[in-house]
């Protein structure tokens, strides 16, 4: 199979995943500027999961990008790491219900773990079809980045249980990590390509 129809599939999912983030804000209670204060923790919430469902689709995208066929295992892999994308909402509405709270400080740095973890698989299971000399093993290097985010979500599950504030900071390091959007595989297929012309 083409990588065609798992990047549309996978696009779809974290479009509805965004839609039902966008849709647990809710509106002020009054019409005046001081209702806003309210809602300080929520939008927090919310900005902090857009952007990591925005790292992942952005991640997503130059990862297709280096693969010709996609396999059976490839195909539950990706499933696999929407299926911890799509739980991002859910944590993120209790977030915003219980924002200093440990309990949902903790589940939103194990949904994030888990996702790093789904999409290490998906990196491995890409590299595996591709054989030696893998386009993506050379793009990926050392990968530290992919290495060190595990580590600190850890550390922010386990801040979580003396202040979640500071594990949201933890949470905001690692998103800022990885804002900056990852140019290691778009520079290794330029580079692939023009050894070819």
């Amino acid at each position: 199979m083409g990588k065609d129809r798992l990047a549309a599939f996978s696009d779809g999912v974290i479009a509805v995943i965004i839609t039902i983030m966008v849709l647990e804000l809710k509106v002020p209670a009054t019409p005046d500027w001081s209702a806003l204060k309210s809602l300080v923790p929520g939008f927090f919430s919310y900005g902090l999961s857009f952007i990591y469902v925005a790292i992942y689709w952005n991640n997503h995208h130059h990862l297709l990008h280096t693969v010709k066929h996609v396999d059976g295992a490839i195909l539950w892999a990706n499933t696999h790491l929407l299926f911890w994308l799509s739980l991002i909402p859910l944590t993120t509405a209790w977030m915003q219900q219980f924002p200093y709270t440990s309990a949902p400080a903790a589940i939103y740095g194990l949904i994030l773990l888990m996702a790093a973890i789904a999409y290490f698989i998906l990196q491995n299971l890409i590299i595996c079809s591709q054989g030696k000399g893998s386009l993506l093993k050379q793009a990926l290097g050392r990968d530290l980045k992919g290495k060190i985010s595990p580590l600190l979500y850890i550390t922010g599950i386990g801040f979580a249980f003396i202040s979640p504030l500071l594990s949201y900071l933890i949470y905001s390091g690692v998103a800022l990590l990885w804002l900056v959007p990852d140019r290691r595989i778009e520079r290794t297929i330029n580079q692939s390509a023009s050894r070819e012309i």
